[in-house]
């Protein structure tokens, strides 16, 4: 007779994280899209941009169909995958690594301190740059796309010409840039490395001190990512309007650093510059946050059951 014990789930399976970290990145992503397409064009429009959110939206969906706010969506599940995989998985295995030194330190409380957190969180988020900075410039290029003149763009003509492929769009940097200017924005990325130390700080400190009283379940995970996320994006979200910007760098004659991006947007467009596209952003980098947290989870439990299975059936991963 089969016994119905459940088998307790390990939590230092650094695979199992990585997999389900790349899982509800794409759930979360798939399910707030259209706010990143409008975050991103705010932030590297000119200043007469559309601001208001709905009439945001009828523009584009007037050019270039419902589509158009999808715009660069394979590259982005791409992207989303690669980076929460290489990120969880550095994460995991930094966290794993401090709590082991911990235990030989004879600390009494093997959870991670406020200065480990964003130690892990640092490790993980350069590494992460690092490698997936090339999959956000193609990106950025293919959400941004011009679409015949400004002057059609403007007067509200619908847009005619076939939206470049993440394939052509690649093709067509390489050839045109260089492979250089796959690492456009590298820098403001590497400084935006402290949004995810301060959302994933933020978010283990609450969930350690949720623990104390009860079970974390996905809604409470929804919450507490929230919350991270709400935080770590009001603050960092200059960077991420120049980051964009110095993606697209390549369609002008200008080669900026960070400084120099951030002193012309104030220059031109005053401070209120920094932040274009901020509720959008917000908006979607909350809710993709809080998604990503709730599936996580449940996902990491169905990972680790599924590579248990299969090894003790001596099926090899």
């Amino acid at each position: 007779m089969a016994s119905t014990t459940k088998t307790p789930i390990p939590q230092n399976d650094n695979v199992a994280h990585a997999l389900a970290g790349a899982g509800g990145g794409i759930l979360s992503m798939v399910l707030t899209y259209p706010l990143i397409t409008l975050s991103t064009r705010a932030q590297v429009e000119s200043k007469k941009a559309e601001s208001n959110f709905m009439d945001a939206v009828q523009k584009i969906v007037a050019r270039e169909g419902v589509s158009g706010l999808y715009s660069g969506i394979n590259s982005a599940l791409f992207g989303i995958s690669i980076t929460n995989f290489v990120y969880y998985y550095w994460y995991e295995w930094t966290r794993a690594f401090l709590e082991k030194a911990a235990v030989k330190a004879g600390r009494v409380n093997q959870k991670l301190t406020t200065l480990e957190s964003m130690l892990a969180g640092a490790i993980a988020g350069s590494a992460t740059v690092i490698i997936t900075n090339p999959i956000w410039v193609v990106n950025t290029r293919v959400t941004t796309r011009k679409q015949d003149k400004e002057a059609d763009v403007e007067s509200g003509v619908p847009a005619r010409s076939k939206a470049p492929s993440t394939i052509g769009t690649l093709m067509a940097l390489l050839k045109n840039e260089g492979p250089q200017a796959l690492f456009s924005g590298v820098l403001p990325a590497l400084i935006l490395v402290i949004n995810p130390i301060l959302q994933y700080t933020l978010f283990e400190q609450m969930k350690n001190m949720v623990e104390k009283k009860r079970k974390v379940t996905p809604g409470i995970a929804f919450m507490l990512g929230a919350l991270g996320k709400l935080f770590a994006t009001s603050v960092t979200y200059p960077y991420i309007t120049v980051k964009s910007q110095m993606h697209v760098a390549g369609h002008s004659d200008k080669k900026e650093g960070t400084i120099q991006a951030l002193s012309r947007v104030i220059r031109e467009e005053g401070y209120a510059g920094l932040y274009k596209g901020i509720g959008p952003k917000v908006t979607q980098s909350v809710l993709t946050a809080a998604f990503l947290f709730a599936f996580k989870d449940i996902l990491y439990e169905q990972t680790v059951r599924l590579r248990m299975s299969r090894a003790s059936r001596g099926v090899t991963a």
